[in-house]
């Protein structure tokens, strides 16, 4: 372990930034990302959420498990197809895997860069599953108990 200089530990070795900086970041941040609870909620919502959600992972990934009614373009497929499976005035949230994959990450860049509005789903699929949300297989809709290290286990939300 490095000794920290007079006092100052590892968290504040890099001073925090102005109120002003850190509003302007976590507001662009709120710009670019969906929580996984938030699309579901809107998801479940009646009526129409007001975007689509794709998931951009392989054929093979897709059939072991899919946010039902979400759309399948892998990100190596957006150039050639994006523009005939969606409507660039609808806003798209993309998803991949996980928290350790960035497949979400370019199939956003990929749409933006032909004019899409979008967001990156959070967690994707992992989280989708591990907080308990209905998935869609090849065999059909199922779902998994939720992980109460990531959705709470006697409440609607999180509250946050």
């Amino acid at each position: 372990m490095v000794p920290s200089p007079a006092g100052v530990n590892s968290v504040l070795r890099v001073a925090p930034a102005s109120p002003a900086a850190a509003a302007a970041y976590f507001g662009a941040s709120l710009a670019f990302h969906a929580d996984v609870s938030d699309v579901a909620a809107a998801l479940a919502a009646d009526g129409d959420p007001g975007f689509v959600v794709l998931d951009s992972r392989s054929a093979a990934s897709w059939d072991q498990g899919h946010i039902p009614g979400a759309v399948h373009l892998p990100t190596v497929l957006i150039a050639e197809q994006a523009e005939r499976l969606l409507d660039k005035s609808v806003p798209v949230v993309t998803y991949c895997w996980g928290p350790g994959c960035n497949g979400a990450t370019r199939a956003a860049l990929a749409l933006a860069q032909l004019g899409f509005q979008v967001k990156e789903m959070l967690g994707g699929f992992e989280y989708w599953a591990r907080e308990g949300f209905e998935f869609e297989t090849w065999q059909g809709r199922e779902h998994s108990a939720a992980d109460p290290l990531t959705a709470p286990v006697d409440a609607e939300d999180c509250g946050c």
